[in-house]
């Protein structure tokens, strides 16, 4: 009995993306998921990754928001 939820693994760029796609600062993302401003930074830094609700609410936002992301291909450029 397998549930096909697919759980997003979430990274550094992928978080940054979603907060670009929804034009958020970092302090204004922390507000919408009600987190601190660090841990979104420590998150788009890879400190840390974002676990469980932290997990899924990204994913709900970025369902609903329509963001899908689409990794770059690193060329040396820097961001």
């Amino acid at each position: 009995m397998e549930h096909s939820k697919k759980r997003r693994q979430w990274n550094k760029e992928q978080i940054k993306a979603l907060r670009r796609h929804l034009n958020l600062t970092q302090a204004k993302l922390a507000e919408e998921l009600g987190t601190r401003q660090q841990t979104i930074s420590e998150w788009e830094t890879g400190m840390y990754k974002p676990r469980g609700a932290s997990a899924t609410l990204l994913s709900i936002i970025a369902e609903r928001s329509g963001f899908t992301y689409k990794a770059r291909e690193k060329h040396g450029e820097s961001d």
